[in-house]
């Protein structure tokens, strides 16, 4: 990460820190695993972001991203027992992520321009909390707004115009 420029706040040090312990920590997994992957460390926005990329990683993703998810929890707690502080860092592992977020973009934009065309509201296909955070941002963006709706797996974004 670059630190020119700008003097950093305590909280973008504080979110490289995070990152720099969440890397130790995942570096250690991959050796225990003997897996090969470079970890890229980011912050975006108001959370560290960390990638797993390079070599054979689809296993470490898992079906449907079951084993990211529990890595990332894992990280978390890493961050935790080192920082005192919950931490809210994002991990990807092969770009799975960000290829689902570019999908949610679209799934989300296309429920947008539905509204605006006069539906009174466009209920999505379930998702997680994950992928319901990516469309609430897109519907916001677009001067719309969304609900998550139902309970557990059936849990789904509603997205109404701002006048509904």
């Amino acid at each position: 990460m670059s630190t020119e420029g700008a003097p950093m706040t305590e909280t973008a040090q504080d979110l490289e820190r995070e990152g720099d312990i969440a890397a130790d920590f995942l570096e250690e997994l991959l050796d225990i695993a003997d897996l090969d992957g470079d970890i890229d460390i980011d912050v975006d926005g108001d959370r560290a972001a960390l990638e797993i990329v390079g070599g054979e990683l689809g296993h470490l993703v898992g079906r449907d991203g079951e084993v990211l998810d529990a890595l990332q929890e894992l990280t978390r707690l890493a961050v935790y027992r080192e920082t005192g502080v919950r931490s809210r860092l994002m991990l990807d592992i092969g770009g799975h992520r960000a290829a689902i977020r570019r999908r949610l973009v679209d799934e989300a934009n296309a429920a947008v321009d539905e509204v605006k065309a006069g539906a009174g509201e466009v209920a999505m296909a379930p998702m997680s909390a994950f992928e319901r955070k990516v469309v609430h941002d897109v519907v916001a963006a677009a001067g719309l707004v969304s609900e998550s709706e139902g309970t557990g797996s059936a849990r789904h974004v509603v997205v109404r115009s701002a006048s509904a």
